[in-house]
């Protein structure tokens, strides 16, 4: 199973709250691990394990009550 490391960033976190709901949210997706969320540069980095869409991701981040940078995947 190959890993990749993606980030995305997130606007809306304005406190360490904030990032700590983003985290949360994130690691409940099954397949992924080694989740960091940057609240100053609103930088969420993280390592898929496996064909976790990134969608399912930014779903998760939406429903949190973030967005997710149009273009901001890498």
């Amino acid at each position: 199973m190959t890993t990749e490391t993606r980030e995305l960033f997130v606007k809306g976190m304005t406190c360490a709250a904030c990032a700590r709901r983003v985290e949360r949210a994130v690691k409940e997706i099954e397949g992924l691990r080694d989740v960091e969320v940057e609240l100053s540069t609103g930088r969420v980095r993280f390592q898929l394990n496996g064909g976790t869409p990134t969608s399912e991701i930014v779903q998760a981040i939406e429903r949190a009550g973030y967005t997710v940078q149009p273009g901001a995947a890498s």
